[in-house]
């Protein structure tokens, strides 16, 4: 289903993302998730591309084994860096074959393995233009009505792009080029959200802003997700009651699950647009926040 058509019989989008798993018993455990997940209905839900397309074959595995054995829709990352214009022609050949009508767009970054990679190679050095190439791309598939594309947005900001004018005015230059939604990085403090929020609407931008949730699970969890997210803070509130937890990892997930189910109805209560849940290719933590909302149904309106 093309994402303008979701966000039209959504009131309120729930979205599950997920990471191509590097073993073939990963990948059953993960798909054991997906299937729990299932039943919650949720409107998308999208697959992670590793540094410079490092997870490319994987990522495109575990797309169209979810597209074809489940009934989710499932929307793929894909990254400029380490691609050329026949690369990007190519896979997006195979999603329009494959029923695949979307596309995350990011500019992504450089492998490890590959810290010197010089971007002056790739087809697409930033987001703006990819996304732009996506939505004039037409395939060789009869029938095929273009793919929708979705771009993300820093709430915290950007941390290659400290000038927080000139990254808004980045993320403009994506929704002008086609995006139809933005989907944020991670976050725990709703006031950051609602603050970029407010500065898209002022820079003209409209289109749907997904609030992207990660529950902490674990100590060690925290850890890489501070790591991964390149620099999300972490409120006084949140690190206090964790440190109360001490070395009682069940009751970290208890404070995580808790701080993100508020997160949500805030966000819930505030009109977001969507949130989009970072599972970590698990499903509890998932399933427990849409019990503690009531949540059943996505496609009921709010």
């Amino acid at each position: 289903m093309h994402i303008n058509d979701i966000f039209a019989s959504h009131a309120t989008t729930f979205s599950f993302e997920f990471f191509p798993p590097k073993s073939a018993q990963a990948a059953e455990a993960l798909f054991q998730n997906i299937r729990e997940l299932e039943p919650l209905k949720p409107s998308f839900v999208d697959v992670t591309y590793g540094a410079g397309g490092s997870t490319r074959e994987l990522t495109h595995e575990l797309v169209l084994r979810i597209s074809r054995q489940t009934k989710l829709t499932t929307i793929p990352h894909l990254t400029c860096v380490c691609h050329s214009e026949a690369e990007i022609r190519q896979i997006l050949e195979s999603y329009a074959a494959a029923d695949i009508g979307n596309i995350l767009a990011l500019g992504g970054d450089p492998p490890r393995d590959k810290p010197d990679h010089d971007r002056s190679r790739d087809a697409f050095r930033y987001a703006a233009d990819l996304v732009r190439y996506v939505r004039q791309f037409k395939g060789s598939v009869p029938g095929f009505r273009g793919f929708g594309v979705g771009v993300a947005g820093f709430p915290e900001g950007h941390p290659a792009t400290p000038n927080r004018l000139l990254e808004m005015d980045h993320l403009k230059a994506k929704v002008d080029a086609g995006a139809d939604y933005i989907c944020t990085q991670l976050f725990f403090d709703n006031h950051d959200f609602y603050d970029f929020r407010e500065r898209c609407d002022l820079a003209g931008i409209k289109v749907p802003i997904l609030a992207g949730i990660m529950p902490v699970t674990s100590t060690s969890g925290m850890k890489r997700m501070a790591e991964l997210s390149a620099g999300s803070h972490f409120p006084a509130g949140l690190l206090k009651a964790l440190a109360r937890c001490g070395d009682d990892e069940e009751a970290v997930g208890r404070v995580g699950i808790h701080w993100a189910t508020e997160q949500c109805r805030d966000l819930l209560d505030h009109q977001v647009r969507g949130i989009h849940f970072y599972t970590l290719n698990k499903s509890d933590a998932t399933r427990r926040i849409y019990q503690s909302l009531g949540l059943r149904d996505s496609t009921a309106a709010r």
